[in-house]
């Protein structure tokens, strides 16, 4: 029965008029970087479709980059679906915590939006940083994904990904060419997958171009970090104050925003000989996002050329806030980052904070500094307030509704003989086309024992073992006059949401403890590249 169901509501979604859908996330990128919600860099691709689409002002991420991963791609909170702090990556499988919201892999008690999309007659497109499942059995052909080219693994030197970070086509690992750069040939993949399903179906398919930038290590190519060489010499404070004027320009921010405080020494309190080099590890990652905007610009070129674009959604996106991983100097003082063998060297703290500009604090907290992200939907045919803003506040457990509600494809309650735990989110949709969006429960956040409830303009927020503070965001989204003391019943009511969400979500205290005699197994790692190599040449031999 469940099947006649299940085929019935496939052949409704392939009977309406269903777009392509596009879904483009940065890796580690600042709220305030791209130029329509704010930035210096130049990113007039993104600024485009912002200017022909529809911006999110008030769009949240987990924080964190497995985490907001698994959102993402399933439409409930990190912990439900089995991430609710990180993945594992070595063979010994160490973030897996013997507790199903701590796996340290994508669970099976939830599906993703390749999944039910595939269900519903769409092609299934993945380029760029998986990140939610390490081994075999847990890529993304076996969660639903028809085409991926990308990175398994996390972080990786941007030239040359190293053999343990899993670069894959498919299921098979392969070698970087000579000309690899990570956001280039994630696109070179993303646009070849694009222009092989125009070319072989009138099915409309969906593409995930999860890019790695501009995640450390700091690399770019030469000619994009000469275009910002000395664009940073005079230091963070001038970056951020014009980056909060602008913002309230654009209508970004209301005009009665503060500038949260500096979180970081002043520029001119830093040491002299060391403000070059933090000058140019700026440079380098004001480079890496716009080569990343770049590649924008040739996937919406493909799509124009294949006669896509007008009838696709695009939606961009952050995985969480600016990394202040790495300290004030952002690793060793000394080095010039960018090129092709620096490897785990971040741009640094001050940096950060210029990049989260209004807000406070940073990726892995859930202040805003840490989970608010520039929001970008372009469609064309079905978006038609071009240039509008909305404030609303929405989450990436709202996207894959969303996806679903334009497929027309059926959610399910099995999958895979697996009982599916329910949507959190909400169709975005309405919101999108100017209407309003109806939501009913608050929206939640823990990483790392960091928590924050969001409740209409609202927020109650803490620090992992550090009290309640209560802002209301529609006069202070940058969270700087705490109301706990002021507002004890809202105090009270919303920490026993958050209490309860946390029951619901099985969200364990932090730091994490392993059940006592629980040993994650491990498993074998894949080939490496020389093995593969190897196996290769004795085939073809």
């Amino acid at each position: 029965m469940w099947l006649l169901a299940a085929l019935a509501g496939v052949a409704t979604a392939q009977a309406a008029p269903r777009p392509n859908l596009v879904v483009i996330m940065a890796d580690d990128m600042g709220y305030s970087d791209i130029g329509c919600f704010g930035g210096e860099i130049a990113t007039p691709h993104l600024d485009q479709l912002a200017a022909d689409g529809v911006r999110l002002t008030q769009f949240y991420n987990t924080g964190r980059c497995c985490p907001t991963r698994a959102s993402l791609l399933t439409g409930r909170y990190a912990h439900q679906a089995g991430l609710g702090w990180m993945t594992s990556e070595t063979g010994a499988r160490g973030q897996d915590y013997g507790h199903p919201s701590y796996t340290g892999a994508l669970n099976r008690s939830s599906v993703t939006f390749a999944e039910v999309l595939a269900q519903a007659g769409y092609r299934t497109l993945l380029a760029g940083k998986w990140h939610v499942g390490t081994f075999p059995g847990m890529w993304p052909l076996d969660r639903g994904f028809e085409r991926f080219y990308g990175i398994v693994r996390g972080a990786s030197n941007h030239f040359k990904p190293h053999p343990d970070k899993l670069l894959m086509e498919g299921r098979r690992p392969v070698a970087p060419g000579e000309d690899f750069y990570s956001s280039d040939s994630f696109t070179d993949a993303a646009i070849s997958y694009v222009r092989e399903s125009k070319e072989r179906s009138d099915d409309p398919f969906v593409l995930y171009l999860s890019f790695t930038a501009p995640h450390w290590p700091m690399h770019a190519p030469d000619e994009d970090i000469e275009r910002y060489r000395g664009k940073y010499d005079s230091g963070w404070e001038p970056m951020r104050a014009a980056r909060h004027a602008r913002m309230k320009e654009l209508g970004v921010l209301d005009q009665g925003c503060e500038l949260s405080p500096l979180d970081v020494k002043a520029w001119e309190e830093t040491d002299p000989e060391r403000r070059g080099v933090l000058a140019h590890r700026m440079a380098i990652y004001a480079a890496m996002v716009d080569r990343m905007d770049q590649n924008v610009g040739r996937l919406v070129t493909t799509l124009k050329e294949v006669g896509a674009f007008e009838d696709t959604l695009i939606l961009f996106f952050a995985d969480n806030g600016g990394c202040a991983e790495g300290g004030l100097m952002g690793g060793s003082p000394d080095e010039m980052v960018g090129g092709r063998e620096g490897y785990f060297l971040t741009y640094g703290k001050g940096w950060a904070n210029a990049s989260n500009t209004p807000f406070r604090l940073y990726k892995h907290w859930v202040h805003e500094g840490g989970i608010a992200s520039p929001f970008i939907a372009h469609w064309p045919a079905g978006l038609k307030d071009t240039g509008a803003i909305y404030h609303e506040p929405c989450h990436l457990i709202d996207v894959a509704p969303t996806l679903y509600e334009l497929a027309g494809a059926r959610y399910p309650s099995r999958h895979a003989d697996e009982e599916v735990g329910a949507l959190e989110g909400v169709s975005l949709l309405p919101l999108l086309r100017g209407e309003e969006l109806e939501r009913g429960t608050p929206i939640f956040f823990e990483h790392e024992g960091n928590r924050a409830v969001r409740d209409g303009d609202w927020k109650l927020v803490a620090r992992h073992n550090k009290p309640w503070q209560l802002f209301n965001l529609s006069s202070d989204r940058s969270e700087t006059h705490d109301l706990a003391e002021e507002e004890p019943e809202r105090l009270a009511n919303m920490t026993a949401a958050y209490d309860a969400w946390a029951e619901r979500a099985s969200v364990l205290p932090w730091p994490l403890k392993r059940p006592e005699g629980y040993e994650p197994y491990t498993v074998e790692y894949p080939k490496t590249y020389p093995e593969l190599e190897a196996a290769d040449a004795a085939r073809e031999g």
